[in-house]
């Protein structure tokens, strides 16, 4: 047996091989070491190998899925090797030979298909990276799939958008040609997906082979209809198919044709801005607080996996986006229609993941039902559209009610087949319905009454020998058998003429045979194998009628998705009273009374008050906001929001503001925020600046771009010089739709010379010696930051409030050098001011109230004139002051 671990484990060098043995699955060796650790489970030791212990561990087969999900989840590859015969058939070939085994699985990140170890709300995406050309300047090509559902995409694009593309796509692995690896300019994207990182020989990534692979997988002649792809594009679709092919062991899930996402036609967004958007994830981590939970209204898996994708990959079309702004609107004013459907959606499995089950021999009878209810629902939303005027009907929704297509046949023999209490797999059996199969209908009977026959045997016997609690039970080593207890066992009859033959003695029992229990043992066997092998068939069948209509079954699992996320939408612009945006091919951005969705949402549910509404209009002649005013007053609130209006707008939504009017945006940048990046030896301003580098070099005039406090992490002269700079290539290069928050109002002044540039303020009002920030944006530089005011919010001492006070009247006031040399000697009287604030007790701090006479000291100094003073009469007087403060 060891001896074929290891021949089997030597194919498999970098995943942990799970062997199967009985009812576990056993790791050994470094494998063992290693899962032991990581599921914390109890590492044993069983025989040598070249003189070693064998360590070894195990986890039972019922519940491998549980294991399996923890050991991919911390990076490990998984082998499943299953015994491909039983016992018995192994004996035939003598009594030491093994039981043949052999890897049916390789369990990767990117290959999961089982719901229980996938997140039924989000895709689980697999993805290939491929380049021609060799040289830095070449083309890349990334193609993914979603194993669980079917869905294939492949895009070309360049060097430098491969970290925004990934981020949009977050793949579970990544695989690339090894050389890649050693790419220095690729070290940085890469580093940042080190874990995801599948590296594959170079010869797997073949543009030519790719070609043929993909034209027989698809049975076409040529990939015309699909789209125009490039060699790298080819490449990495190529391998994707090579290893999924390689992994499911020559079986591929059923996957819809590669469909080729063209450069320009999705909204960029690079990994920066997501993050400080938090478009999918809070910046504390979890999915709460982000956009994604806020508007996410679906009530499907595959709705809520759709919606992710929208929201990643936000239209550039403008005739697609007011399409799916189309149906929306429809449904918000067909409140019946909307209703039922969402009703009826609840009711709706997930056939997409179903589906791919099936198709990869891994599904089972709850599978089978899956695809029934789920194209039933379809159905009968089909008809519910279909009773709507279709000329009424928005082109969406009309595709939609195409898609959802007749399945009535294979519904019908769904439902007929399968009964009401269906097992996980379909080996356990009792899945078909009685009635639907006549001969399984019969073993079946045949099978229940033999068991019937047993317990009468039973009874019988009890009676026959006089022992009351004889009992007939069964194992799989001697099958059914007749027990009694060691003292009731003398009453056995016994001689050459008595039925019983006597099998085992143990110390709790003594256990028998009969000729007619065998017989009997032998009938029911028969029944309930064949019982078996009919049910199993009647499954592949059931199987290979959904495999042919595949192709249907998954148009309407996709039109379900649509209406889930489209019934949602218009939810949740009725229900928080958004509205429908304009969008279309200029370089407008007004937007009426904008609300940030995410933070509205946060004080609805604290019933902390009512979010401040705010206009923001980019347009020709004030297409750059400078916007000035004090912290905590919702400068970077206000700019998030814009950025996510555009968003909403162009992934098909409506939008939290009174009305507004979108140019399309091509690119979205983002640097709001502060972080360092230490693992990459990254300071808070360096992580700063190249985010900012990023902006510069990339932003169109068809980008949107929201800047905050750029140049404030160095030194003053430094920063604002940046921030300068930025503002002009802004407005001179760049020429995006952009908001600028920055603290430095010396900026302002540019406003004088940039005729685009139009400087705003957060509004500020001051009432009885306090700040109130009323969140509101206005046209105008603001004139103060009162930023002690916050420090002072934030509780620091009061003596630290008040020095800060101090200094900032006498810069306001002063020259710059001799201020800050004047400051400087100040010091000693701060710290009295902390012991007067920490001893208020002591008055003679000269910090008591009321005026008090001048002191001997203080008398000295006012006669003194420092610049006439020698070096040595300095001293001499210093000798003279301590003298005269030591006096009483």
């Amino acid at each position: 047996m060891m001896a074929q671990y290891l021949e089997i484990k030597a194919g498999y060098p970098d995943a942990l091989l799970f062997y199967r043995m009985g009812d576990f699955y056993e790791l050994f060796h470094e494998d063992a070491v290693l899962a032991s650790a990581a599921l914390d489970i109890t590492l044993t030791k069983r025989g040598k190998h070249e003189g070693a212990d064998i360590a070894m561990c195990g986890v039972p087969v019922h519940s491998a899925d549980g294991y399996l999900s923890r050991l991919i989840r911390k990076g490990f590859k998984v082998a499943v090797c299953e015994q491909t015969e039983n016992p018995a058939e192994a004996k035939k070939r003598g009594s030491k030979s093994v039981v043949r085994r052999d890897v049916v699985r390789l369990v990767t990140p990117g290959t999961l298909t089982e719901d229980e170890l996938l997140d039924a709300r989000n895709h689980n995406y697999l993805a290939a990276l491929a380049e021609t050309g060799g040289a830095a300047a070449g083309r890349l090509g990334l193609a993914w799939l979603d194993m669980s559902t079917g869905d294939f995409h492949v895009q070309p694009l360049n060097h430098g958008d491969l970290s925004a593309v990934l981020a949009r796509l977050t793949p579970g692995e990544l695989l690339l040609p090894d050389r890649l690896t050693q790419r220095p300019e690729l070290f940085e994207v890469f580093a940042e997906w080190k874990d995801r990182l599948t590296p594959l020989p170079s010869a797997r990534f073949d543009s030519e082979n790719a070609k043929r692979r993909i034209e027989t997988l698809f049975e076409v002649k040529a990939l015309d209809a699909f789209g125009d792809f490039e060699r790298a594009e080819l490449a990495a679709v190529g391998a994707l198919l090579d290893y999924v092919e390689l992994t499911q062991k020559g079986r591929l899930p059923r996957l819809m044709p590669p469909s080729r996402l063209r450069q320009g036609s999705v909204m960029e967004i690079d990994a920066a801005t997501r993050r400080n958007l938090e478009l999918n994830q809070a910046l504390s981590g979890g999915r709460a607080g982000s956009l994604l939970a806020t508007i996410d209204r679906t009530v499907t898996g595959a709705g809520a996996r759709l919606l992710a994708s929208r929201l990643a990959v936000p239209l550039t079309d403008a005739a697609a986006i007011t399409a799916r702004q189309d149906v929306v609107a429809y449904l918000i004013g067909n409140d019946l229609l909307r209703e039922e459907l969402r009703r009826r959606l609840r009711h709706c499995p997930d056939i997409e993941r179903a589906l791919s089950r099936l198709s990869l021999g891994r599904g089972g009878p709850r599978d089978l039902a899956a695809v029934r209810d789920g194209l039933s629902e379809a159905g009968a939303m089909r008809d519910m559209l279909g009773d709507q005027k279709l000329a009424a009907l928005p082109n969406d929704l009309t595709s939609v009610l195409q898609d959802l297509g007749f399945h009535d046949p294979l519904v019908d023999r769904l439902k007929r087949a399968l009964s009401e209490d269906l097992p996980l797999q379909a080996r356990d059996g009792g899945f078909i319905a009685p009635g639907y199969a006549e001969k399984l209908d019969e073993y079946r009977a045949l099978r229940d009454e033999s068991r019937r026959l047993i317990a009468a045997l039973q009874s019988r016997y009890a009676e026959e020998t006089g022992i009351g609690n004889l009992k007939i039970r069964h194992n799989n080593v001697l099958g059914y058998y007749i027990e009694v207890t060691p003292t009731q066992a003398p009453k056995m009859p016994s001689g050459s003429d008595a039925p019983f033959i006597h099998r085992q003695t143990l110390a709790s029992a003594v256990r028998y045979s009969t000729v007619e229990l065998s017989d009997l043992q032998q009938e029911i066997a028969s029944a309930a194998d064949k019982a078996q092998a009919i049910e199993l068939e009647l499954f592949e069948d059931l199987v290979s009628e959904i495999g042919g209509r595949s192709d249907a079954v998954a148009l309407a699992a996709g039109a379900l998705a649509r209406l889930d996320v489209a019934t949602g939408f218009a939810e949740l612009a009725l229900q928080e009273r958004w509205c429908r945006p304009k969008v279309d091919e200029s370089l407008a951005f007004d937007i009426a009374g904008g609300r940030h969705p995410v933070v509205e949402a946060a004080l609805a549910k604290s019933q902390e008050g009512s979010f401040v509404a705010n206009a923001c209009n980019l347009q020709d002649d004030q297409r750059l906001w400078l916007i000035t005013g004090p912290n905590m007053a919702g400068k970077s609130t206000f700019l998030r929001q814009n950025a996510l209006i555009a968003i909403l707008a162009q992934m098909g939504s409506f939008v939290p503001a009174d009305a507004a009017h979108i140019g399309v945006v091509d690119r979205l940048f983002s640097r709001v925020g502060a972080a360092d990046d230490l693992a990459r030896g990254r300071s808070t301003f360096m992580v700063e600046m190249v985010e900012t580098a990023v902006i510069l070099n990339q932003a169109t005039p068809r980008s949107l771009v929201i800047l905050d406090e750029i140049g404030r992490g160095t030194a003053t002269f430094d920063g604002l010089s940046i921030a300068w700079a930025c503002v002009e290539h802004l407005h001179e290069v760049n020429r995006s739709r952009a908001l600028f928050a920055t603290h430095y109002h010396e900026l302002t002044t540019l406003a004088a010379k940039l005729p685009a540039l139009a400087c705003h303020a957060m509004r500020v009002k001051e009432w009885q010696g306090e700040v109130v920030f009323l969140h509101e944006v206005a046209a105008g530089a603001a004139d103060r930051s009162y930023g002690i005011h916050v420090a002072k919010l934030a509780g620091l001492p009061g003596a630290v409030v008040s020095r800060a006070e101090e200094v900032l009247a006498t810069l306001e006031k002063g020259e710059q050098a001799g201020v800050l040399t004047r400051l400087a000697d100040d010091l000693p009287l701060f710290a009295a001011a902390l012991a007067q604030e920490r001893h208020p007790e002591n008055t003679d701090s000269g910090f008591a109230e009321g005026p008090a006479a001048p002191s001997p000291v203080e008398g000295r100094l006012s006669e003194i004139n420092p610049d006439d003073l020698t070096p040595r009469q300095a001293l001499e007087l210093l000798y003279a002051l301590k003298k005269l403060s030591q006096e009483p």
